[in-house]
């Protein structure tokens, strides 16, 4: 059965994730490490961290991932958040290596204004310190951006410029469908789009994929702006969804799903997996 899964709460200890999950038809999972609006992280139980992974195969949902806090910005002019960014993304990598972590998911942060040329070297320098600092072999995985407030890699030739300057085996990537449309790329060949398939094949980018966001957006085509919204509810079309999710080639990389839901509980739901069933194939 294809992987669909969603991110979810880990409130009342990591194994709700898990029942959360079953509840609502997924069968792999990502979840936070803590709170993704501080800094700080309680310590790791590596006990309580194998028994989740336990837990969760025992009810077949994985592929297990982790996304990281959104205060990092790797590329921030206070040295004060970047060694912060660089100690918590360790963290979390160590963190993911007791449940055998298919990957942390990592927007790396935001240029400030200052272009992607100005912080792309201190980048790789900072991505290679954090691979050699953290323990384990868990996956260090970008997640390409809508673009917005200067946040890096909405551009996909980014990402391949930064795995061949870092050149770990560590690193892959997840594209995100709402970011990747408001960055404005259609794998549908919509008036105006960059052509994302083209892209994946310009920039080699097939193999490091390693998971798939599936989210609508709630703004317009080429927006520049990060707002899920349930699946079918949106900006996106069926058909770009189609295409990206039944591409041969991306038929095996699971999907988490990012959105609000039906519900009223601000988060995936059982309407949006069986959605996504209907469209992956």
């Amino acid at each position: 059965m294809r992987r669909i899964g969603a991110h979810l709460s880990t409130a009342g200890g990591y194994y709700k994730a898990v029942d959360r999950a079953v509840d609502i038809g997924a069968n792999a999972l990502q979840i936070f490490s803590g709170s993704p609006r501080t800094w700080k992280r309680k310590p790791i139980n590596a006990e309580e961290l194998q028994a989740f992974q336990k837990y969760a195969y025992d009810h077949d949902v994985r592929p297990l991932f982790v996304h990281a806090l959104y205060l990092v910005n790797l590329v921030s002019d206070n040295t004060d958040s970047v060694q912060k960014s660089k100690n918590v993304i360790i963290n979390e990598l160590e963190f993911g290596s007791h449940f055998d972590c298919a990957g942390l998911v990592v927007h790396v942060g935001s240029h400030q204004g200052r272009g992607w040329e100005a912080v792309k070297d201190n980048l790789a320098v900072l991505m290679k310190e954090v691979l050699s600092e953290a323990a384990g072999t868990v996956p260090f995985l970008i997640e390409n951006s809508a673009g917005q407030k200067g946040k890096l890699h909405s551009n996909l030739g980014e990402i391949r410029e930064t795995f061949d300057a870092v050149g770990s085996d560590r690193l892959g990537w997840c594209f995100d469908t709402c970011h990747g449309w408001a960055a404005g790329y259609s794998a549908t060949g919509r008036e105006g789009s960059k052509d994302l398939f083209a892209a994946f094949e310009e920039f080699d980018l097939w193999d490091q994929l390693k998971c798939i966001h599936v989210n609508d957006s709630r703004d317009p085509f080429d927006s520049h702006r990060d707002r899920h919204e349930n699946i079918g509810e949106g900006s996106i079309p069926r058909e770009e969804l189609d295409a990206i999710l039944n591409h041969p080639r991306l038929q095996n990389v699971p999907i988490i799903t990012e959105v609000p839901g039906f519900d009223g509980n601000k988060s995936p739901d059982a309407e949006n997996i069986s959605r996504l069933r209907a469209i992956a194939q």
